[in-house]
């Protein structure tokens, strides 16, 4: 920034300190709202406040409040089929605080229908929740969110929760599940890399991703090497994590699982088809690509289709 202030101040004579630092004040202002190469047209300014404030800037990115139709999305199949185990009785929990396996089965055997479940469950069955990792992503996500509490010993479903579900199905929960696994939940406990904790704090420029890019399938790597230019320092995080693979191998890994498989297909705003490699090559893409919820859910004042 030095050099390019030198040369737009060039042989201007400054009457005063005070005109100076306006000066300076003014071009710095200018430059941080100048589209970036590396930000895909998105300012300093924009991509700042995407990282710190995704839920607090409607000029740079709106997450809708209500939807106009029920969402499609593994989160909100899991969702519903929790309320429903649930139901007017609630679930006792096990032990350690979890839910109890048989609801766990069932809830699974409902979300992938027989031949899926068997797939599922090919190399050891569900005996606990920790073994249907999405169900207890869900319900963990439930929770922070205030739909799922426990209550004299069971778990329920909360006042809001079934207000809402009873008004308008999931169409104003699950904006509201979106934000929790967005911003509350911890992506990095379940994939045993470093935590990474900006990975997740870039979410917004991963949505904004993929909704330059999502109109058509496209590979992942182009996600991940866009994420890693606007942000090399993620490199630093990295370096202490590698194993087998390269630094760029490792971090197209992590951004592959944790923002693309286990954030944008999750929750539903993007489809990722994969290829099942050796674990040395796992997870090879096929293809990414947008679904209708990513544009019924989120919005860019400012984006332009790429």
């Amino acid at each position: 920034m030095t050099e390019e202030l030198q040369q737009a101040i060039g042989d201007r004579q400054f009457a005063s300190i005070e005109e100076a630092q306006a000066f300076v004040k003014s071009f710095q202002e200018e430059r941080n709202h100048r589209p970036v190469d590396d930000f895909r047209g998105l300012s300093a300014h924009q991509v700042h406040r995407l990282l710190h404030f995704p839920l607090d800037s409607p000029d740079e990115l709106q997450v809708s409040t209500v939807l106009g139709s029920e969402p499609e999305a593994p989160l909100a199949r899991l969702f519903g089929l929790l309320a429903e185990a649930i139901g007017e009785k609630g679930l006792k929990p096990t032990a350690k605080g979890n839910l109890p396996r048989n609801a766990c089965r069932e809830i699974m055997q409902a979300r992938l229908g027989e031949r899926g479940y068997a797939n599922y469950t090919r190399y050891g069955g569900i005996n606990r929740e920790d073994d249907a990792p999405e169900l207890h992503a869900t319900r963990v996500v439930a929770e922070l969110a205030g739909f799922v509490r426990k209550y004299r010993g069971r778990f329920i479903l909360s006042r809001p929760a079934r207000a809402m579900l009873a008004a308008t199905g999931q169409r104003e929960l699950y904006p509201q599940l979106f934000r929790t696994y967005a911003t509350e939940f911890n992506w990095a406990y379940r994939d045993g890399f470093a935590s990474m904790p900006f990975v997740q704090q870039g979410w917004a420029f991963t949505v904004y991703l993929l909704h330059l890019w999502g109109h058509q399938q496209q590979p992942a790597t182009l996600y991940a090497d866009a994420f890693r230019q606007a942000f090399p320092a993620v490199d630093i995080e990295l370096e202490e994590d590698l194993l087998y693979r390269s630094l760029e191998d490792t971090w197209r890994f992590l951004y592959t699982v944790r923002s693309l498989e286990r954030f944008a297909d999750f929750t539903g705003i993007a489809t990722v088809d994969i290829e099942r490699g050796d674990i040395l090559t796992y997870p090879k893409m096929i293809n990414v690509q947008a679904t209708p919820l990513l544009s019924r859910l989120t919005h860019f004042p400012s984006v332009q289709r790429g």
